[in-house]
């Protein structure tokens, strides 16, 4: 019975953890969201939310940092149990540095704003396709996360590849603008900033994917070919 006891409250301290990192991600995610939107319409207030709303992720990632630790001494996790606690470790360290990414892309957004002059380049159209894309990997790895979903994990991490492509042909696209047509150069850059910031967000939700695959198969599939063996097998 003293058994089963501890095992229950251990299950809800866990429990209670997950909310919390799904909570961050949350905020996260509405963080990214009105980033894009204010790069989009070039509403200063909005991008102010966005910064100001960074300090709330970032004692999120300081105070489940600490719950974690508390959980491993007093809990002494063992198995797939302390497998779950370090993978929500490193899940909370992503999310923070996507809330950093999101501030980049806002901070831009401000920057293009004040400036007022873009020339003949339209920003938003620019990064819009990638924008699509980084969000819905974001929102699908949340979602692997919550339901450790190994099978959709595999997957965001094999789409990865279609972001780290669309940036290389954004950052082609700029350095022609700006050898075309100086004018640009400032608005082309911010451009490719916001979207290298949407590249290293695409990363970061590659890596919850991977930690879902670690607490669900016990294996760390980083950099390994995992994904391109899982998604073959399955044809």
């Amino acid at each position: 019975m003293p058994g089963d006891h501890s095992s229950k409250q251990y299950d809800m301290d866990l429990e209670a953890i997950r909310s919390k990192v799904l909570l961050m991600g949350g905020l996260v995610e509405r963080q990214f969201n009105d980033a894009i939107e204010s790069f989009r319409t070039g509403n200063v207030a909005q991008a102010d939310g966005v910064i100001k709303g960074d300090e709330e992720v970032n004692r999120l990632e300081v105070a489940l940092d600490d719950t974690c630790s508390h959980l491993i001494v007093k809990r002494q996790p063992a198995a797939n149990d302390l497998r779950t606690v370090m993978a929500t470790i490193k899940v909370i360290t992503d999310l923070e540095r996507i809330g950093d990414e999101a501030t980049k892309v806002a901070r831009s957004a401000k920057n293009m704003q004040e400036r007022g002059s873009t020339g003949a380049l339209n920003h938003y159209e620019s990064i819009r396709v990638i924008a699509a894309n980084t969000a819905n990997l974001l929102h699908d790895a949340l979602d692997a996360f919550a339901r450790l979903d190994e099978k959709q994990a595999a997957r965001i991490i094999a789409q990865d590849e279609v972001i780290d492509h669309e940036f290389r042909s954004i950052m082609r696209s700029m350095i022609t603008f700006m050898m075309e047509d100086p004018r640009t150069i400032s608005a082309a850059l911010d451009t490719l900033w916001v979207a290298k910031a949407l590249e290293r967000i695409g990363d970061h939700a590659k890596n919850i994917a991977e930690y879902v695959i670690y607490v669900v198969e016990g294996k760390d599939i980083r950099h390994t070919d995992y994904v391109y063996t899982k998604l073959d097998s399955s044809i």
